[in-house]
């Protein structure tokens, strides 16, 4: 954490506040979770967006050990249809999403020291909720940048086609064939049995029962 931002929590009276940052396919989203603005190193942050709305509700976050990466829910208060339609969009999923945490100079109402960045993630799910009184609202799941360590890279081998996917042009597997190899990992490999199998197993056999001269 900052210096300057850990002395200034450690006052008996600290104004604080919450930062929110999507950074949108076409527009990266600055948000305060109150009234007001502030410029976070070079960058303007609002209240209220005038494209796309206000902070209405975040979960709360926390930290466990477990088996899943840690999520967070962010609920927008978009100010129209189409800005509803824009952030509940496929084209939402993967922005990555910045929660930060920092404390104001009550005097010159600037930023003390550097925000903490507590929540470092990327958007899942986008939905839309509309309430009893007709209120359009935007839900975003994002789930920590840690996410990624689960996926299973099924696809990824010693090919030439996938080997050109990441290097176009690269032609270094162009000729590779037979890359099912099986890899042995925190264990021994087992140990081979010396008996060969179909016609070279057949004849080892017979050369092993022929009677010596």
């Amino acid at each position: 954490m900052d210096p300057t931002l850990k002395n200034a929590l450690a006052q008996p009276s600290v104004l604080l506040f919450g930062a929110l940052k999507i950074a949108l396919p076409t527009y990266t989203l600055r948000l305060l979770d109150g009234a007001g603005t502030l410029q976070i190193a070079g960058e303007t942050y609002v209240g209220c967006d005038d494209l796309f709305g206000t902070i209405a509700e975040l979960s709360e976050l926390t930290e466990e050990i477990g088996d899943q990466a840690p999520e967070i829910t962010i609920k927008l208060l978009p100010p129209n249809i189409s800005a509803a339609a824009t952030l509940a969009s496929p084209d939402m999923q993967g922005c990555s999403v910045q929660l930060l945490v920092g404390a104001v100079n009550m005097t010159t109402g600037t930023v003390i020291g550097v925000p903490e960045v507590v929540f470092l993630g990327e958007v899942d799910v986008p939905t839309v909720d509309i309430d009893a009184q007709g209120e359009r609202s935007v839900s975003f799941t994002v789930v920590s940048v840690f996410e990624r360590l689960f996926e299973v890279e099924e696809g990824q081998r010693a090919s030439n086609g996938w080997h050109q996917s990441i290097w176009p042009g690269e032609l270094g597997l162009e000729h590779m064939t037979g890359t099912d190899v099986n890899l042995y990992w925190g264990a021994k490999p087992p140990q081979a049995s010396g008996q060969k199998s179909g016609l070279a197993g057949l004849l080892q056999r017979a050369a092993a029962a022929r009677p010596a001269l």
